[in-house]
Formats: C-alpha cells, structure tokens, sequence
C-alpha cells in the first residue's frame, strides 16, 4: 500500500475506503473491505454507520494499530463543547480508543451570524484532542482557500489534511495549491464523481487505450496528483480492484486532457451555499 506522510510525521495509506452512502449491508460491505486489503477507512457521525464499521473492524481480528480510521464532527455540533461531546460518541461507536483522522466536516459559511467563531471554536476542540493524544492527526473537509486561511489565522496547529470532492471534471486547483502550500495533505472524496463519469467521452476512450476501467482511470489519475484517494462500492469486485490493480502511469499528454475536461460530475454541494 502506497503511503504518504502527513507534516507531523503520521502515514495516512493513499487508497482509504470511503462510507459515504453506506446505509444498508454496512458490516458485511466493511468487512469484506477489510477482507481485501483496506487498511484506511473513512466515516462520519452523520453518515450513521460508525457503529456498524465498529463492529464489523472488531469482527476483523486486525489490530487497530494496523489500521487508519478517519471520522468527521458533524455541522449540528460544531462549536468548542459539543465537538468534545461529539468526538467521544464517535469513539464509542466505532469502540476504539482513539482516531487516527478527525476532520471538521464543514465549515460554517456566511449563512450562519457567527460563523468565523463557530469554525475558530470548533478548531479549539480538535487541537485540544490532539494535543491529549485521543486523535493522531486533525483537519479539514470541504474547506475552500478562504476557509482554509480563516483556520490559519486562529490556529496554533495547522490542519494537516483537507478532504475535499475530487475527481476528473471538478478539480479544485486553487484550494488543493492552497493546502499544499500550507503542508496539508489533500484528500478526494467522490473520485469517481458517485459514478456520474462512468459514461464520459474523454475518460471512456482513455480507460480504452490503457486498458482499464474508468474507475481505475479516475483513481489512478488522482494518485499521480499526490492525492489521497477515497473511493466507495457496495460491489465486492469494484471493492477489490478499486485498491488492487496493475499500477500504471498516465501519459503527459492524457493528464491534461483529463484536467482540461469540463466541469462535470459534481455533487452540486459548494461549501459556501450549503444551507444544513
């Protein structure tokens, strides 16, 4: 497995198991995640299976410390006690006594009256839980560049990661230049666009010439950007070549076809319209 270092040291692997819309077969879909090879899982309070994933981690028998598992603080307990709160629900559902990742999931925008505070409070929260030894490393998701430099100013430990949605056709350059010019690790949910590429032109007839799924295409590509990669699959053979395939190299010429795509795939989630 292909690992990459955070800025304190910590080695995240660059193929994680992504939950998001994991609500049914939770365990037996995790288990045989596991079964297969992933060692970095990804979860969040509001996805609603960190008991699940807790369970079926246990049923595993492989020892935790072989294992990075990532959870998120929800949008309804930011704030500097309720992230404390949250975090320790977390940690009791996924019966673990630590986390290697905890991530602010979003951030407050303009549309909340306090929001700079409610971001700064919660930040508070994560660095105190690092600071205790409960968390191995703390960041952020779906920040944009100006989220991220809001951070910045209040924090006495920089984030080191951001999770952001990534994928051919909605790269978000700025923000990922951003964040590395900052030390973090730049992390992709949805790299495959929720299955919303699968059909595209351009990556249809790239994954013909290499040979590949566009699934794999996907991934690979964004591996080759020194991305952490977080796909998702419910299917036990798209689980296993999703992490296990021949390691290839797109050519120049190829890695910007796909960066000069269009905008596609995207969630319609900005960070900044989110209303939840």
């Amino acid at each position: 497995m292909e690992m990459i270092k955070l800025y304190n040291g910590v080695e995240i692997p660059a193929i994680g198991f992504g939950t998001w819309q994991l609500t049914e077969r939770i365990e037996e879909v995790t288990g045989t995640a596991l079964k297969v090879g992933y060692k970095h899982i990804d979860t969040a309070a509001v996805y609603g299976n960190e008991r699940e994933i807790g369970n079926a981690i246990k049923a595993s028998g492989i020892d935790r410390s072989s294992l990075f598992i990532t959870s998120k603080v929800w949008n309804s307990d930011r704030g500097y006690d309720n992230t404390l709160k949250a975090f320790e629900a977390s940690l009791e559902r996924l019966q673990t006594e630590y986390l290697d990742l905890y991530l602010i999931h979003w951030p407050a925008n303009a549309k909340r009256e306090n929001a700079p505070q409610e971001n700064a409070d919660t930040w508070r929260a994560l660095e105190e839980l690092y600071a205790a030894g409960k968390v191995r490393a703390i960041g952020l998701s779906n920040f944009l560049k100006h989220h991220v430099a809001a951070i910045l100013e209040v924090a006495s430990v920089k984030p080191m990661v951001n999770q952001l949605e990534i994928h051919p056709g909605y790269l978000q350059t700025e923000t990922v230049e951003y964040c590395r010019e900052n030390e973090m690790v730049v992390e992709a949910w949805s790299p495959i666009g929720s299955g919303r590429l699968l059909q595209d032109e351009t990556l249809v007839a790239l994954a013909v010439k290499y040979g590949v799924s566009v699934a794999t295409l996907c991934i690979q590509f964004l591996l080759q950007q020194g991305l952490v990669v977080l796909p998702k699959s419910t299917n036990p053979k798209n689980i296993e070549s999703n992490l296990h395939f021949d390691r290839f190299v797109i050519a120049d010429e190829d890695v910007n076809a796909i960066k000069n795509m269009a905008i596609s795939g995207f969630s319609g989630l900005n960070p900044d319209e989110i209303g939840f």
